[in-house]
């Protein structure tokens, strides 16, 4: 358990830095939790199963080794990240009891949350881009699109959001702990963490809320304006079926934004309405957030694309 010394003084106190924090799934249905285990654990296999799978194909099939196979590769080794960092601790407290988890690891937990979240949409506007490119501008796009332009793309999403994202657990790290230790949460968010200090934390969720909606904001705004060109190019097409075949190659792409965004929508709308839904929603959701587009983004483009679809046969083949 945390370790807590008072001392006292004339105006205030001071304490010895917090060890270890307790999370609490689901406070008001504990008793649920090893029944949702059982659905968590299948979408964390499968998540980590198509992921890796889609990497391996696209390493192993030399027609895939394009700028937007790259970029999907990309997209999968986030989502693998994210999984990992917030299901395998969740699984533990269900299956396990395992709920504390030390000082460090709550705040790197915060930390690859937040910035591997907008490492994603950052990524998917990256993928708007590139389909921009190779509907409006075809004849550049193989000049402009390059191996080259997808690791400038990758440097720049890791720098960005991690640089910016930074200061959110950081500043967490910084509060005072006084006497309390326990999350309700199954992760360290900062929300949930940071109402644990004994300190002014205003400025700590004002930048949480402007960094947040600032990247993911300008990256939705982008994303808009891509397929808004995107649209209007098509709909000047007047070859038969060229249109369908356009917003075709774009089809899985806006799938996984819109199930993105939405998810992510119905988190904050929850969040914001705490106060008039169970406290557990919001948790459930946010465990959601992490599993379900990671589990679906590999399942839509292998069944939307007809490329990386017969690179996973060849795959299957010659493992059977």
């Amino acid at each position: 358990m945390i370790r807590i010394q008072h001392m006292a003084s004339p105006s205030n106190f001071s304490t010895v830095p917090v060890s270890e924090f307790i999370l609490i799934c689901f406070p008001n249905f504990q008793s649920w939790q090893h029944w949702l285990s059982l659905p968590l654990s299948f979408l964390f296999l499968l998540a980590m199963g198509a992921n890796a799978t889609l990497l391996i194909t696209i390493q192993l099939e030399a027609s895939l080794h394009e700028p937007m196979y790259y970029l999907l590769s990309f997209l999968s080794l986030l989502d693998i990240v994210l999984c990992l960092t917030v299901i395998p601790k969740v699984l533990a407290i269900f299956w396990f009891d395992l709920r504390s988890i030390s000082f460090s690891a709550c705040f790197l937990q915060m930390f690859i949350m937040n910035s591997f979240l907008t490492m994603e949409s950052c990524t998917f506007m990256v993928m708007a881009y590139d389909r921009y490119i190779a509907i409006c501008h075809p004849l550049q796009y193989p000049s402009i699109i390059t191996d080259q332009f997808v690791a400038r793309a990758a440097i720049f999403v890791v720098a960005r959001n991690g640089l910016l994202t930074m200061p959110i657990p950081i500043l967490s790290s910084q509060l005072r702990y006084c006497s309390r230790n326990i999350i309700k949460n199954c992760i360290c968010t900062n929300m949930s963490v940071s109402k644990l200090s004994c300190d002014d934390i205003t400025f700590n969720q004002l930048y949480q809320f402007v960094i947040g909606w600032t990247l993911l904001g300008s990256d939705l705004i982008l994303i808009v304006l891509s397929y808004s060109f995107i649209l209007k190019a098509v709909l000047r097409i007047k070859a038969e079926g060229a249109a369908a075949k356009a917003l075709g190659t774009c089809g899985s792409h806006f799938i996984l934004i819109l199930f993105f965004s939405t998810v992510l929508l119905v988190l904050v709308i929850t969040n914001l309405a705490r106060k008039r839904i169970p406290p557990d929603v919001p948790i459930l959701l946010n465990i959601l957030h992490h599993l379900i587009p990671p589990a679906l983004n590999p399942i839509v483009y292998g069944m939307r694309t007809k490329e990386i679809k017969q690179g996973i046969q060849k795959l299957l083949r010659r493992l059977l």
